[in-house]
């Protein structure tokens, strides 16, 4: 691998070198990196047929799968960019994707067509007969180059719209090459596929694996959200290389010590990247393992830097300092120091901006000059991203404090607030909207919105349903799990939202509505658990994650349930994430008499 190849490039090269070797498997499914290479370079053809060529941009509407992993290696092959969309987010969210940044045509599967049900342009079906392709002007057979755009990943936006981050092969490239010296990642490694391929954490997890003659493991949605079935899976495929975001770890570390003494596992590395690292919430992981097998390391990085600009490996010694948050130092290839607003470089320990420049920094934001002029400055002949992080260099070590302007992280996404606000406001009954971010115990941090109607001498408040559907259109991640609806916003004396008064105003726990399983002890007793943990009324029926669940707050639930109970459930047992499924999984698996107990 070298800074003049482009990604599919390596990979081919390596696929050369070992072509019998396991490339990506995916549940029962597996392919090696041959049959990879050649399933790839048929669909790349497919696609030139189709007029994609080099600059051209390709939508990839593909569910996890080792579909998934051709698709994309075949749009870069055919010398075109991938610009990702994840098909479990709102038809209206992946249409706008796909024509604001102007693909020629998307790639889909068959099982992912309810995702483009809002997509009017040429959609080329995978797994379909090509016959039914789009028709085209066959696009020459041009090779791309280092210094085109690899992929388009698109970020929350707070003008209310996403915005598209565009990557260059080079960057990719030279992200990957300098950490593989780092870690000696080599074809012995199992790296796992944890994070959505619309998330740039995807583009280190997928190519970091090919890239090396590794095997990758894509992991399906429901074991993702399970901690459970993520620590099996681990240990089932022997994974070596596992890169997850905090906010995912925490219910990994919540399973593995639930689990009872530890599971034999071949982790040599896990990589936290995404949001910011409490380190406190290693300490159980850290008691149970150590902290050298596997070896933890963080990295800071965004998607305008090519996933990953700094390195920090954690140790038992940084428990000691629980509110510091190390990001360590810049990877070979960068420079990341923290500046003032216009650029000056601040004094070792006091806070300023993060600044990123080198071979990471991204080409732009796809149409739109002038937020990329605006972010992406030259000082000193250097081109400079302006991150919105604040750090501070103490003892030659980088130290990440929070967010400069409002942007939020959650579960490792990036969040405007101004883009859900934007979409409450468009409610006729919403005159202000507020939309931050609440930890709601355990690290598991959720959107929270308060609205308050517009002035009127009569004002009618907005109702929940309501507000659910001005977001319903939203990426899950972007949708507020919970609505308070107050007469006004406060302020503080400088004018600006006073969020900690907004928290004590509407400080209350809801009225848990039970009269529908009054019948059911269990569904009754269940019903009240996930109310109390996601602090709303939640219909029996509803999908929990649709009701601002996250992976650790169901992780919550189940704790709960099982000192109810006297139960040992993990969350694997749900065939669906409701509370009839999970009252029907108690019932079944319950001792005698419990029943009477609850209801006691």
């Amino acid at each position: 691998m070298a800074d003049t190849d482009c990604l599919h490039e390596a990979f081919s090269r390596r696929a050369a070198q070992s072509p019998r070797r396991v490339a990506v498997s995916c549940g029962t499914e597996q392919i090696t990196y041959a049959e990879l290479d050649a399933r790839s370079t048929v669909l790349a053809e497919r696609l030139r047929r189709c007029g994609v060529g080099r600059g051209s941009r390709v939508g990839v509407c593909v569910d996890r799968s080792i579909c998934l992993v051709v698709t994309v290696l075949a749009v870069v092959k055919a010398g075109a960019a991938y610009v990702p969309v994840d098909p479990e987010n709102p038809a209206g969210r992946v249409a706008h994707v796909l024509s604001d940044s102007e693909v020629a045509l998307t790639v889909a599967a068959i099982r992912t067509a309810d995702a483009l049900a809002d997509w009017s342009g040429p959609v080329l079906w995978s797994d379909a007969d090509e016959s039914d392709d789009p028709t085209a002007v066959e696009a020459p057979s041009e090779a791309a180059e280092p210094s085109d755009v690899a992929y388009v990943i698109y970020t929350s936006g707070s003008t209310g719209a996403p915005k598209g981050v565009e990557v260059e092969h080079r960057s990719a490239v030279a992200l990957l090459e300098r950490a593989g010296e780092l870690y000696e990642f080599d074809e012995l490694d199992v790296w796992t596929m944890f994070h959505s391929v619309g998330f740039d954490f995807s583009v280190w997890e997928m190519w970091g694996a090919l890239l090396f003659g590794c095997k990758l493991v894509v992991v399906p949605a429901q074991v993702t959200r399970t901690p459970a079935l993520m620590l099996d899976l681990l240990r089932r495929e022997r994974v070596t290389v596992l890169s997850q975001t905090p906010s995912a770890f925490r219910g990994l570390v919540a399973a593995d010590a639930a689990a009872g003494p530890p599971a034999e596992l071949s982790l040599r590395l896990v990589v936290f990247g995404g949001e910011r690292l409490d380190v406190a919430v290693l300490a159980p992981w850290i008691g149970r393992r150590g902290d050298s097998s596997p070896v933890l390391v963080n990295m800071y990085g965004i998607t305008e830097i090519t996933v990953h600009a700094t390195h920090r490996r954690i140790t038992a010694a940084d428990l000691e300092h629980p509110s510091v948050s190390p990001i360590g130092v810049a990877l070979p290839g960068l420079r990341v120091e923290p500046r003032t607003a216009d650029g000056r470089p601040v004094p070792d320990g006091e806070p300023g901006e993060l600044f990123v420049a080198g071979t990471g920094v991204a080409r732009g934001y796809l149409n739109r000059p002038e937020l990329t002029a605006q972010r992406f400055v030259v000082l000193d002949g250097q081109r400079w991203y302006r991150s919105g992080d604040s750090a501070a260099l103490v003892d030659g070590e980088l130290v990440y404090l929070g967010r400069v302007d409002r942007q939020l992280k959650v579960r490792g996404y990036r969040v405007e607030p101004g883009e859900v606000e934007a979409r409450l406001l468009s409610c006729a009954r919403v005159g202000t909207a507020l939309v931050t971010a609440r930890d709601f115990g355990d690290g598991d941090v959720r959107l929270v919105a308060y609205v308050a109607p517009p002035p009127a001498p009569d004002p009618v408040a907005p109702t929940e349903a309501e507000l659910t559907a001005a977001v319903a259109d939203l990426p899950g991640y972007l949708r507020p799990s919970r609505f308070h609806v107050v007469d006004d916003i406060p302020v503080t004396a400088q004018g600006k939202a006073d969020v900690d008064a907004l928290v004590a105003l509407t400080e209350t726990r809801p009225a848990t509505v039970a009269a529908h399983t009054a019948a059911d002890p269990t569904a009754t007793a269940v019903k009240a658990i996930v109310d109390e943990v996601l602090v709303r009324d939640v219909p029996v029926d509803g999908d929990l994650f649709d009701h601002g669940a996250t992976s650790l707050s169901l992780a919550r639930v189940i704790a709960m349930v099982n000192n109810r109970f006297d139960l040992a459930l993990t969350g694997a047992e749900l065939e669906e994430p409701t509370i009839a499924c999970l009252s029907d999984v108690v019932g079944s698996t319950r001792r005698p008499g419990a029943l009477q107990e609850v209801g006691g």
